[in-house]
């Protein structure tokens, strides 16, 4: 049966330790209960009663995930913990959750931070892959979703603000060590190749005296989470005609894919932190932290082409039969002369990123100053090589792009005997680089009398240089017929359609090629750029504290000044020319104003309100300056980035209720209103040259729009429930939002902006008792776009997702403990679609289920 194994495993686990736990709860029911003693939660109820404590003394609509301990957190991953916040959702990149949007905005609007400073990314944007940090070497997560003037500006969408420990401030064990196996289900039926990996860590704190403090921490996964897929190409729109013969124009995918991908996923993380205090006024931190990502990713594929309706190319409309077509677009049917290309090929990519900085603290008589130092590097190099083989001829296929896809075909397009080495093409390698130098001052002074108690002021300078560039290259064969003693062919349960090819991709590189020869690279001069950015700031706030009537009310104004510049270099060529040195330089600056007030209507609520303008600046790939321009058209016409971009920007609101009922409780509601005076996409516009006027195809500023939306959150205990029921608990959140932001494609039936889900939802029940505890999380959301990949313009829709997952722990002895964790329980799968019309598969994955069980010991 497919899937037994780990659905077994699975049920098995979740009857076993339910039944543990209702043993353990027998037992204590026969202890005194006149004696009470103080509890203390750790785990999943620790890190939720420890971000309430979070939440609840800030000044701003914040949301938190939190640990007192390193290493503690619940979840495998920081994305996977930030998904389950309110408001905020994430997309699977092979498996694993990766970037971010908060209220409805995408990953390009979110501010991502490391211990308050901006990181650099190995993104070509300035989106951060949240997977690649290692959530044992982190205390926890703050996600900042109201402004304030001493916050780094650059997150309209929200601010994530990850943490690493204070040596100092640190209580739990000094040594703790974590290790234990994964099985992804999903690599079962794969041929060599294994679906087992592994995740360790190890963590060191220790303090030598109240003065001095030090902190250790690696983490290493190797993640084998290889999956099938089946991918629908792009509709062809330009010469199109009319298949059903009704008078109206049907349009067909080019073809379609089928894949498998062998991945090996490994990532090594490293932290540091040396504390120092020498003196109650000056506290001194020196702290890195090191993350390296690697990818390797054997792909089996099959190419199946000639579906474009190409009248006077490969096919014609009469190669169709048993069409469905749906809102004017092919969506099933059957092919009778499909040309199908097997490709064997190899992806490898290396990230890394590199952050590190001193920070001191300094508190006087009547002022505080606080100095930090950064610098942060990123960088990239990736490459896919592939060897195309033709089985010599033309098949029949059927296929169907709704729900679950499907492709069949009359023939093996995979047969051994039959396949000839066709050439191979080499993408890359690309190289991207991303560097950071920050320094920033805080200063604050007390103020006595009135409803103004401190003045706050300071300043932040970055220097960012961002730099990309791409290789390619063509082999031609040196060899005819392809042996058969190299390949095999197979099927996946995941998807549905035709064997796919296997071999050897090193053996079957030297047989077809003589080998990879990387000498033919040669460099793509217009798709490379260098974007360098200073940034200056400075702002001033005040802390209030007053009352209104018998309520007291707290928060803070202030307001902060952005400078930008932006010097971006590229490469321009003329009619297909000799390209030639471009480079433009641009400036803007900004005022952001921004108040929050706390009204303490009771012991246990608050309400909130905030005020302020944000911005976030343009993506960087989009501010190169390289362009192809065309006089020989009619109209000039060209393609470029755009350096003069300006930033996107919102004035918004914040009201927020939060009502802390009980020890470890939350019920919260809260609503915002953004207005975002520009955002960003893809259209053309005439653009004057050199006196001439080119409608150019390139980034450029829209007119926004507003987008608006109501978060709830009811989080607790089961206090008021009798006996064993006492034990138990639940997260929950939902949030509704919309917005009247559109996307520019496609042209006749835009998107909804970038990271949109009008409905998210997160319910997770728990269950923590002594050395036990267990989870059972349920994760939703509605179709939303996103960027998917590096292509700003790739523009698809991620389908409705309902993901379980579930986790637990026991504590065999006060150092000793193991924990088990699966992963999307009912095998949900990846969907997208295209140009807004679900039938139009892009993508579905099949990533099948996880499991990770782990053992912990600490001192």
């Amino acid at each position: 049966m497919k899937h037994s194994c780990s659905t077994l495993l699975a049920t098995a686990s979740l009857f076993a330790l339910f039944g543990a736990a209702s043993v353990q709860a027998q037992q204590s029911d026969t202890s005194d209960t006149n004696e009470i003693d103080e509890i203390v939660v750790t785990g999943i109820r620790g890190s939720l009663k420890d971000a309430l404590k979070v939440k609840r003394g800030s000044d701003q609509v914040v949301e938190a995930i939190s640990s007192e301990d390193i290493g503690q957190l619940p979840d495998v991953t920081i994305a996977e913990a930030l998904v389950r916040l309110p408001g905020l959702n994430g997309s699977r990149d092979r498996g694993n959750n990766s970037q971010a949007t908060v209220r409805g905005l995408g990953p390009r609007l979110v501010l991502g931070l490391v211990n308050g400073r901006e990181v650099a990314t190995s993104e070509p944007d300035r989106g951060i892959r949240w997977e690649q940090y290692p959530s044992e070497l982190v205390s926890g997560v703050d996600v900042y979703k109201s402004q304030s003037a001493d916050l780094v500006s650059g997150g309209i969408a929200g601010t994530i603000n990850l943490k690493t420990i204070d040596p100092l401030n640190h209580t739990g064990p000094s040594l703790t060590v974590r290790g234990g196996p994964v099985y992804y289900e999903a690599g079962d039926d794969i041929p060599d190749y294994s679906p087992f990996g592994y995740r360790g860590s190890m963590s060191f704190v220790h303090k030598f005296n109240d003065t001095l403090g030090i902190a250790l921490g690696a983490a290493i996964q190797k993640q084998k989470n290889g999956f099938a897929s089946l991918q629908g190409w792009d509709y062809n729109e330009s010469d199109a005609g009319d298949i059903d013969g009704d008078g109206t124009i049907d349009y067909a995918p080019w073809g379609a894919q089928a894949e498998v991908k062998k991945l090996d996923q490994d990532r090594l993380g490293l932290m540091g932190a040396l504390q120092f205090q020498p003196s109650d006024q000056l506290t001194l931190k020196y702290d890195v932290f090191y993350t390296e990502f690697d990818i390797t990713e054997d792909q089996n594929q099959a190419w199946y082409q000639n579906w474009g309706n190409w009248t006077d190319q490969w096919g014609s409309y009469s190669d169709y039969a048993d069409w469905v077509i749906e809102d004017g677009s092919v969506v099933a049917g059957t092919v009778n002369d499909t040309y199908v290309r097997n490709v064997i090929a190899r992806y490898e990519q290396k990230n890394s990123v590199f952050l590190t900085g001193i920070n001191g603290d300094w508190t006087g008589e009547n002022l505080t100053a606080n100095a930090d130092l950064s610098y942060s590097k990123a960088k990239r190099r990736n490459i896919w090589r592939s060897v195309y083989m033709d089985n010599g001829g033309a098949i029949a296929t059927t296929w169907d792009f709704r729900d679950e896809p499907s492709i069949t075909s009359t023939a093996n397009p995979a047969d051994p005997n039959n396949q000839y080495f066709a050439g191979s093409w080499n993408d890359g390698p690309q190289h991207l680089s991303d560097e950071i130098l920050t320094g920033k001052l805080d200063f604050s002074r007390p103020i006595d009398g009135g409803f103004l108690t401190s003045f706050d002021f300071g300043g932040r300078m970055s220097y960012r240089t961002k730099e990309f560039q791409a290789f390619s290259w063509w082999q031609d064969p040196i060899a005819g017929q392809v042996p058969s003693s190299l390949l095999s062919y197979y099927s996946m349960s995941g998807i549905s359609a035709p064997p796919l090819l296997n071999g050897d991709f090193d053996a079957l590189m030297e047989a077809g090629h003589g080998g990879a020869n990387e000498s033919l690279a040669a460099e793509d001069v217009l798709a490379g750029w260098k974007v360098k950015e200073k940034v200056f700031e400075g702002y001033v706030k005040s802390n209030i504290e007053a009352s209104m009537g018998d309520t007291p009310v707290t928060g803070n104004v202030g307001v902060r000044l952005v400078s930008t510049q932006v010097d971006s270099y590229g490469k321009e060529s003329l009619n297909g020319g000799d390209p030639t040195d471009v480079a433009i330089s641009n400036n803007y600056v900004r005022v952001l104003p921004s108040l929050s007030l706390n009204f303490h209507v009771g012991e246990d609520k608050i309400v909130r309100l905030g005020l302020a303008r944000a911005i976030s600046r343009p993506p960087l790939d989009e501010l190169r300056a390289g362009r192809s321009l065309n006089t020989t058209t009619e109209i000039p016409v060209g393609s470029s980035g755009n350096p003069n971009l300006k930033p996107f920007e919102a004035n918004q609101v914040d009201l927020a209720f939060e009502w802390y009922f009980h020890d470890e409780a939350l019920a919260a509601a809260s609503v915002y209103y953004k207005d975002v005076k520009t955002h960003v996409g893809y259209f053309s516009e005439p653009v004057d040259i050199d006196g001439e006027t080119y409608q150019i195809y390139r980034p450029a500023n829209g007119d926004g729009g507003n987008i608006k939306g109501i978060e709830l959150t009811f989080q607790t205990p089961f206090y008021f429930l009798p006996g064993v029921l006492q034990d138990f608990g639940i997260y929950s959140n939902y949030a509704l939002v919309s917005s009247n932001i559109e996307e520019f494609a496609p042209q006749d039936n835009p998107l909804r902006v970038s990271g949109l889900a009008k409905h998210t939802a997160t319910v997770d029940l728990w269950y923590s008792k002594d050395k036990f505890e267990a989870r059972l999380g349920y994760k939703y959301h509605s179709p939303f776009t996103l960027i998917f990949g590096w292509d700003p313009q790739a523009l698809q829709t991620l389908g409705a997702e309902h993901v379980l997952d579930f986790s637990s722990s026991y504590q065999i002895t006060d150092n000793v403990g193991v924990r088990l964790q699966v992963n999307n329980l009912t095998n949900t799968p990846l969907r997208m679609y295209r140009d807004n019309q679900v039938d139009r598969m892009s993508r579905y994955d099949e990533y099948g289920r996880r499991v990770l069980l782990d053992l912990t010991v600490s001192f």
